[in-house]
């Protein structure tokens, strides 16, 4: 009996450690926005040991795409699972990932031609500085990577060229890159917001234009973020990103570029993920 007894609380001991030691994924936590003049939504997976240990971790932002939110990367991308799977086979380090709704009030993760929208002000300004000061997050550009699918794609070059002094490496998947030139943007701008001052087309034109971007970043600055670039060849969004990639080139702008087998979906960006877990953990042990 005494043996049964011992056996049993063991066992129950040892549940409790992996139960406590399991990673976490929490989809409906909010910050509030002065700047969006609203609370603002964002799910975070915390990894296997964050809640029994006092370390800090690096953190990896990981946007989604049009249509869906803060949950598309939980529910669609299966995160946990296969972020649970890579550190468990040593192919990522642990690390902290934050998903952002980008798709409240108005869809996108810019700040708008108008100036009146200003979501990128409150990633950077609000969101960012909050759930680094809330988590035990690494604070430093070493330990911080962004990536993202499709329209969160688009955010991913943007935010990492607007601001490589904040990111180790970038990883857009099958990403929306902007106008390729400033008649399309003028043309688009117009319809949706009609007398826009030319100044603020061109203004647009110069942030959200992953081309414009490219082109005119100076020199000194292409090798400060690590770069992996992923696209199907069936995705109806392979020729923007295929022109990106040959303007890095004739720029020997250093880079990773895949086109893989597949089109704009889920089992693509699955396949996706565990590759970029990898290549940003290479930035986090110091590539």
């Amino acid at each position: 009996m005494k043996k049964m007894i011992a056996l049993m609380v063991f066992f129950f001991f040892t549940s409790s450690i992996i139960i406590a030691q399991g990673s976490k994924v929490y989809d409906n936590l909010s910050v509030k926005s002065k700047i969006l003049n609203m609370d603002r939504k964002f799910a975070i997976y915390l990894p296997p040991g964050y809640e029994s240990s006092d370390r800090s971790y690096p953190v990896l932002y990981l946007l989604h795409g049009a249509g869906d939110d803060q949950t598309g990367w939980v529910q669609f991308g299966e995160v946990q699972s296969i972020a649970d799977k890579a550190i468990a086979e040593g192919i990522a380090t642990p690390m902290i990932i934050v998903m952002p709704d980008a798709n409240t009030g108005k869809r996108g993760y810019s700040n708008d031609a108008t100036g009146k929208w200003r979501y990128e002000d409150f990633f950077f300004q609000e969101l960012l500085p909050y759930v680094e000061k809330t988590y035990r997050i690494k604070g430093e550009k070493h330990y911080r990577a962004i990536s993202g699918l499709s329209m969160g794609g688009g955010g991913t070059f943007t935010y990492a060229l607007h601001h490589p002094e904040m990111f180790s490496s970038a990883c857009p998947l099958s990403a929306a890159t902007g106008p390729t030139n400033l008649d399309s943007a003028r043309a688009r701008l117009l319809r949706e917001t009609p007398g826009l001052p030319d100044s603020n087309i061109i203004k647009y034109f110069n942030d959200q234009s992953v081309l414009s971007l490219i082109n005119n970043t100076p020199d000194s600055l292409k090798k400060a973020v690590r770069w992996y670039i992923d696209v199907g060849d069936d995705d109806f969004l392979y020729e923007g990103n295929c022109l990106v990639h040959i303007a890095m080139r004739k720029r020997d702008w250093p880079h990773e570029f895949r086109i893989r087998d597949g089109a704009h979906n889920w089992t693509y960006w699955r396949a996706s993920l565990p590759v970029v877990l990898q290549f940003v953990s290479d930035a986090f042990h110091q590539y």
